[in-house]
């Protein structure tokens, strides 16, 4: 959004810059504090919350931002708000209940950990701009539901993939069209690759192994389109998304579909492995007036009956906080949910799997996520995704099969078991899809 420099580049001339405060330290919100720093006046990261203080104050070093003050009270942390100095603290809550921060930005990537921080935030009336996908694709629906309750934004952030197809999602929709299908341009999908495998690609940019994996087993992919589904009502024409390999550009794409199965469907989420431009996104959209087609058609847009609209790249940590501004100064939210799940999660064994294993974490050994329509996935009783991480399996099961709530004992005492317990009454669950229409969409 154009308009978000100006309205920065005020809130800096009267001296009113935004305040953030961040939980998470790792590899994303480096980046993020480097660009608050050093990029984005009229925002100042006032602090930063992480289990580990020395990555903290890593993300303040890393900036050039000088030595944050370590806190343990709201008070303290109240007071270096006041004297301008960057302050860290290993308890996030004292970002969610201190006075002096005008929006959080989630950056841990952990459901359990920022279901907790959400939930605070929510009942303190304190927005968030969100990065952790995993959350939103888990229980989204829900902490939207409780975020409007309590009058608070709870979004995605634009940069990410998922943001970025709904900013083109909302264009292509302001100008007439009806998109059919929202679609994120992958370079790798392997459902069977390991922090091991992927230890040399990680160490190469400073990464986690396991966060690593999880955008090359397909698991962060599901998550994100998960997300775009919920915010836009798409479903998927099957579970796992078609994932084509397909090496030309991503408008040859527009003739790989069956609109009218698309059209019954209500558009689907999708992803494309190898096309160009990548690593973007793209929206392929119809247009019911014939003399907008023809209009189409002059602008290089072919005859349709879909037309192919694409952003050629996303930058991440570089907008988020063009993110917090049009959350703070605009009250515009860059993605949420607009009512019941539409897409699920699944967790999918990468390997046999044994009675008795304890399910490791996202970007793990043990499985990969796959996006399903939430209808079949209640229906079948499959086990979130967001929710396996330390499940102790029952019995027995092979690789690529997708567990199911009762092949599993869940961990007692966790607030994600209650959130999803909680989404699972509020929203009932939905009509099955139109089986007929999900195989014409994947031919």
């Amino acid at each position: 959004m154009i308009i978000i420099d100006r309205l920065l580049a005020q809130r800096a001339a009267e001296g009113r810059p935004i305040r953030v405060g961040m939980v998470g330290a790792g590899f994303m919100a480096r980046g993020i504090a480097n660009q608050i720093v050093n990029s984005t006046p009229g925002m100042d990261l006032v602090a930063i919350a992480n289990r580990t203080l020395s990555r903290a104050a890593a993300c303040y070093a890393e900036a050039g931002a000088g030595a944050p003050v370590a806190v343990t009270s709201r008070a303290a942390l109240e007071q270096a708000i006041r004297d301008g100095r960057p302050a860290i603290t290993d308890d996030p809550m004292l970002l969610v209940e201190a006075g002096g921060i005008d929006c959080l930005v989630d950056v841990t990537g952990a459901v359990e950990h920022g279901a907790q921080v959400t939930l605070a935030a929510i009942r303190h009336g304190r927005p968030v701009v969100s990065m952790n996908a995993e959350l939103d694709g888990t229980v989204g629906p829900l902490l939207k539901r409780l975020a409007d309750q309590a009058g608070v934004i709870v979004t995605g952030s634009d940069g990410d993939q998922p943001g970025v197809q709904m900013n083109l999602f909302r264009f292509v929709r302001s100008i007439g069209l009806t998109p059919l299908v929202c679609g994120n341009i992958k370079g790798l999908q392997d459902p069977y690759r390991t922090p091991e495998t992927q230890a040399a690609f990680a160490a190469t940019w400073g990464q986690d192994p396991h966060m690593v994996t999880s955008f090359a087993d397909g698991t962060k992919i599901s998550f994100e389109q998960a997300i775009v589904a919920n915010a836009t009502g798409m479903t998927v024409s099957k579970r796992g998304m078609m994932g084509r390999d397909h090496a030309g550009h991503v408008d040859e794409l527009a003739r790989m579909y069956d609109v009218d199965a698309l059209r019954r469907l209500g558009g689907v989420v999708d992803y494309v492995v190898g096309s160009k431009p990548g690593p973007g996104i793209y929206v392929l959209a119809t247009h019911d007036d014939p003399k907008q087609r023809h209009y189409l058609n002059l602008y290089k847009l072919g005859q349709g009956p879909l037309y192919s609209f694409y952003t050629p790249y996303h930058l991440c940590h570089f907008e988020v906080p063009a993110s917090v501004a049009r959350v703070v100064l605009c009250g515009d939210a860059v993605i949420q949910p607009i009512g019941p799940p539409m897409v699920e999660v699944v967790a999918t064994a990468k390997r046999d799997l044994k009675a008795g294993e304890i399910v490791d974490g996202l970007g793990g050994f043990m499985t990969y996520g796959q996006a399903e329509a939430c209808s079949a996935a209640r229906a079948e009783g499959l086990l979130p995704m967001g929710v396996s991480e330390g499940c102790r399996l029952k019995r027995d099961l092979p690789r690529d099969s997708v567990l199911t709530y009762a092949d599993v004992d869940l961990p007692a005492g966790r607030l994600i078991d209650r959130l999803r317990a909680e989404q699972d009454a509020v929203f009932p669950a939905a009509a099955a899809n139109d089986a007929t229409a999900r195989v014409a969409a994947a031919e």
